[in-house]
């Protein structure tokens, strides 16, 4: 039987997520058969593998955004009308964030490697498919598909990762790239987006999936090891449609809330919907054979804790690309490269972050130390923010909130991967990754509509207060907008701190000695 922990012992071993005796018949912790896992690759061939799977998240990650600096010159060749154009974001949002669940699943039972090559050939079609559209109705199309072969690819890429490095020297290097490029791939896609739409044209921030893609497929056979898929494995359908149904209704009702309002009735029966499905899908996962999600998954104090910070710090962080775009672009009066370029410290105090200093330290930090650290800084870049004004100057008042940020968002993003994937069962890999990639695409797609209605409101009560006041003039819009901003960067300092308090009572573990040792069943 299990001996109690003390609190700063390693993650749970892999007993603790199996039944500890053969009559343990409880269904929602039952294992299946392990299937061995692949011999480990020689040392240069997992650092080519690294590489291939980096390009992957690179290219998911930066669909995120690389399409939003395009989106205005796509709606006027395409002809698209204001209440259509939030479908080029919203059908890629749906169909990722809803299938992610699915897709990590499928690649658990078909095999990492081989959802992985599919998910890149069908990213890189539908990416060209995009990219040719004629017509709305195409560009629509081509991005649900690109969301959901994303949905596939995703997970494999971060379960590969955590099958390929087990020794922890080399599992915190490799973890800090993926993180790096986690945090900072959004602002990347703002720089790329910018420097295409502005110098070629809309259809190459699509088009420039295809030779990322084509180079990892190259590079995939050749470096990437992996079991072929677990055997007599079924696919929990009932789960499948119940939790996919759930997660496509919430991020729809989180994706209308901004144009509809919160009180709309199609928005509030989709998240009431949501709600109510995901609930039976819990209650499903704990009766069934073969869960989609085995819920010993999420059960687990530290693996839950790391989902929640991860879910709480992409709420609190995402609004920073959206209002702060605005803010250059509008009240500063940034061109669309200059815009992109001067998010580049972000992701340089993201990369220093999470590869020189998180990467270094935790294998000998607990995780904690350094997520509750990371959201600490994020929030002090925030509070810097919020004193921004419409007269602020990039240098002295900006640069330094963007370097603290990108240092926070690296040192939390690295260990937040690392320890919410460790000790997880071979089998249950793909769907554990799935998890995490759930939790950041739900928290930025509810950050972006919460920020954004908490930064609307503000935005009309100062206009309103200031309507009849002469010593503002025609700078009240303005000066509204940047109070708006204000008080949504509170509120994700507030988020993030909350995030940081989670990390430091839940993530109660030092770095596991053999973090990245696939658990046995």
């Amino acid at each position: 039987m299990s001996k109690k922990r003390p609190r700063e012992e390693s993650l749970p071993s892999a007993p603790s997520l199996a039944p500890s005796t053969a009559t343990d018949r409880s269904p929602d912790r039952e294992v299946p058969a392990a299937t061995p896992a692949p011999a480990p690759a020689p040392a240069p061939k997992r650092w080519w593998a690294l590489a291939v799977i980096a390009l992957a998240q690179l290219m998911v990650i930066l669909d995120g955004t690389i399409v939003n600096i395009a989106l205005p010159s796509a709606q006027r060749a395409l002809g698209m009308s204001d209440a259509d154009r939030q479908w080029v974001i919203t059908a890629y949002t749906l169909a990722f964030g809803g299938l992610l669940l699915l897709g990590g699943r499928i690649a658990d039972l078909v095999g990492r490697k081989r959802t992985f090559v599919i998910g890149l050939a069908g990213f890189a079609a539908a990416s060209a498919l995009g990219g040719a559209a004629a017509g709305p109705g195409m560009l629509f199309a081509a991005r649900a598909l690109q969301g959901a072969f994303a949905a596939v690819l995703a997970p494999s890429a971060l379960s590969l990762l955590t099958t390929t490095f087990t020794d922890p020297k080399e599992r915190a290097r490799a973890f800090g790239v993926y993180g790096a490029l986690a945090g900072g791939g959004s602002a990347v896609g703002l720089i790329v987006g910018g420097l295409l739409t502005e110098y070629l044209n809309w259809r190459w921030s699509l088009y420039v999936n295809v030779p990322i893609a084509l180079a990892a497929l190259l590079g995939a056979p050749a470096f990437l090891r992996d079991r072929s898929g677990r055997r007599g494995g079924h696919l929990d359908v009932p789960g499948a449609l119940l939790g996919c149904g759930g997660l496509v209704a919430l991020v729809y009702g989180f994706s209308e809330a901004e144009p509809r309002g919160w009180t709309s009735p199609s928005v509030l029966t989709s998240l009431v919907a949501g709600v109510i499905l995901l609930a039976a899908f819990v209650w499903w996962q704990s009766r069934a054979a073969n869960p989609l999600l085995p819920l010993r998954i999420v059960k687990d104090r530290v693996r839950g804790g790391s989902f929640a910070t991860m879910g709480l710090a992409t709420v609190g962080m995402f609004g920073v690309f959206l209002f702060l775009t605005y803010y250059l672009q509008v009240v500063l009066g940034y061109p669309p490269v200059r815009t992109g370029l001067a998010f580049v410290p972000i992701s340089a105090g993201i990369v220093i972050g999470a590869t020189q200093i998180a990467a270094r330290l935790l294998p000998r930090t607990a995780p904690r130390t350094l997520m509750s650290s990371g959201m600490v800084l994020a929030a002090a870049g925030m509070v810097l923010l919020s004193r921004l004004t419409v007269h602020a100057q990039y240098v002295p008042h900006v640069l330094p909130a963007l370097l603290l940020l990108g240092l926070g968002m690296g040192l939390t993003f690295m260990p937040v991967y690392a320890t919410a994937t460790a000790g997880v069962p071979t089998q249950d890999a793909g769907v554990a990754s799935a998890v995490l990639n759930t939790v950041q695409q739900m928290g930025a797609s509810l950050g972006t509509v919460l920020l954004n209605t908490i930064a609307t409101g503000a935005t009309s009560r100062y206009v309103h207060s200031h309507s009849h006041d002469p010593a503002h003039g025609g700078a009240t819009l303005n000066e509204g907008v940047v109070h708006g901003f204000s008080v949504a960067y509170w509120c994700s300092a507030g988020v993030l701190l909350l995030a940081a308090l989670v990390a430091g009572l839940t993530v109660r573990h030092k770095t596991p000695k053999h973090a990245g040792d696939d658990a046995p069943a």
